[in-house]
């Protein structure tokens, strides 16, 4: 595997800051990935780590980032009024990896950080080559009949979805019926026996999961 560099990084040339770690591979192939995490974690969550030395392991430069409202608060979830600041941060995070790379970059999260990140791709269709949704928040637990699919009907970048099996954010039934509604190539990737946090627990899942997500990531965005 090759070698790369990981370091806590900032850019505060725009409001909100970027902050967060950026792993950069010895052999780079141009393209980046921006990965952010789910409302009640971090940049350092340990799935996000992971991916993060998969996708670096294949020359993607990797920007794990806080999302402004992690910034403000250690602890706790995002509160009503955060969602669009933290659009507007995850932006600023893919204009600073454009000075940074000369290649396509894509933009992935987990949960909360993943909506926020296809929310944005929806206004600013533009703005990256494709999304990376792990563990899509499609509706409250036990609360199927509150979808968060409004802006799913604009999301015209091409989407891979990674979805447990046991996510009570949604089942795999209905993660493919919101699938239905984006007019942009999509697929979904099923983790047998995953919750929402995909089932990142044990020696072999945290093997296996990240270098899986990475080998479906580039059949999907193949060029």
């Amino acid at each position: 595997m090759p070698a790369a560099s990981i370091r806590a990084f900032t850019d505060d040339s725009a409001e909100p800051r970027v902050r967060g770690f950026l792993h950069q591979p010895e052999t780079p192939t141009g393209q980046a990935l921006v990965l952010t995490h789910g409302a009640g974690s971090n940049a350092a969550a340990p799935l996000l780590i992971a991916l993060a030395d998969a996708f670096t392991s294949a020359g993607f430069t990797v920007l794990r980032c806080d999302l402004p409202y992690r910034q403000l608060r250690t602890h706790g979830p995002p509160g009503p009024g955060d969602a669009a600041r933290d659009r507007a941060g995850l932006s600023n995070a893919i204009t600073t990896m454009k000075k940074i790379v000369s290649g396509r970059i894509f933009l992935g999260g987990h949960s909360y950080g993943g909506r926020q990140a296809s929310m944005l791709c929806s206004e600013q269709p533009e703005l990256v080559s494709g999304l990376l949704l792990l563990s899509y928040p499609l509706h409250p637990p036990r609360k199927p009949d509150q979808l968060r699919t409004q802006h799913l009907f604009h999301l015209r970048v091409p989407t891979l979805f990674v979805h447990g099996t046991r996510d009570p954010f949604g089942t795999l039934a209905e993660i493919e019926n919101a699938l239905k509604l984006i007019p942009a190539k999509t697929k979904l990737v099923p983790v047998e026996g995953g919750g929402h946090d995909l089932g990142f627990k044990g020696k072999a899942k945290q093997e296996e999961l990240p270098s899986n997500i990475l080998a479906e990531f580039q059949r999907f965005f193949a060029e």
